[in-house]
């Protein structure tokens, strides 16, 4: 797949799944928001932009073409075992969400990535842009484990674009603000996490923060013994956030980018 094909696709689907998340959303929220979306809007997506922007800049390969040149010369696991097309294209999926999932305990549990992943958390709303509210410096150390997951496995090219566009796809779906019914919660959740499942890990108190660490499958929460299944105050009355930058002008862009060279433990 062309570089500029594979891009274009992952864009229309971003496109998609954020209208569609908006709309539901606007129809029925789970939460009122403390902020006005017109703001985050503004701050996140110009945020997104800024990141691809850099990624593009600093790491012209995508992980998709570096995926089909691990595939061309033969390296990876999955190429050394020989395995069929769909075989590796499954494994593969699911290996690299294991590694999304252990990238994201290890930047709660290490100080230094936590610094650059709590902007994540600073957010006082929970929402669909929330899901692509990511710092810079996350961004980069995450595609850097992500060519080295890639080439460890050995991961077809589609196999890698069709993690990326889930990955982005199921981000938005699980930070939506959006009500669903109890009973298909409590269904869908057994095979993908839902924004109920993952509001949990958004709230304000430490114990549920370092729980719920999964964006696609919830199997790697409830093996490793980091699921949970509702917030102690229930999801309305949960407190969204941290303790630290609870100023609704936290969500400006400048402050955004600059709050892991502002934080301390004792912040507020």
């Amino acid at each position: 797949m062309e570089i500029n094909l594979e891009l274009e696709i992952r864009l229309a689907i971003f496109l998609a799944m954020l209208g569609a998340m908006a709309m539901w959303e606007s129809v029925s929220p789970k939460r009122p928001w403390k902020s006005t979306r017109k703001r985050r809007w503004t701050n996140h997506l110009a945020l997104s932009a800024l990141n691809v922007g850099l990624v593009r800049i600093i790491v012209p390969l995508s992980v998709a073409a570096w995926g089909f040149h691990l595939e061309t010369q033969g390296y990876g696991l999955l190429n050394w075992l020989n395995a069929p097309g769909w075989m590796a294209v499954i494994v593969a999926i699911i290996f690299l969400d294991l590694v999304v999932y252990a990238q994201h305990v290890m930047f709660h549990k290490v100080p230094i990535f936590w610094r650059f992943h709590l902007m994540h958390h600073t957010d006082l709303d929970f929402d669909v842009t929330t899901g692509f509210r990511f710092h810079p410096v996350e961004i980069l150390i995450s595609m850097v484990i992500k060519f080295a997951a890639v080439a460890a496995i050995g991961a077809p090219a589609l196999a890698v674009v069709l993690f990326e566009i889930l990955l982005n796809a199921t981000s938005m779906f699980n930070h939506g603000n959006v009500q669903l019914p109890r009973k298909a919660d409590r269904m869908v959740r057994w095979f993908l996490v839902t924004p109920d499942m993952h509001r949990v890990h958004h709230s304000i108190t430490k114990y549920e923060t370092d729980s719920n660490f999964g964006f696609n499958l919830p199997i790697w929460d409830r093996l490793f013994g980091t699921y949970r299944d509702q917030p102690e105050a229930g999801h309305s009355g949960m407190s969204i956030g941290l303790p630290i930058f609870r100023n609704i002008k936290e969500v400006r862009i400048d402050r955004l980018v600059s709050q892991p060279f502002r934080f301390t433990r004792d912040a507020d």
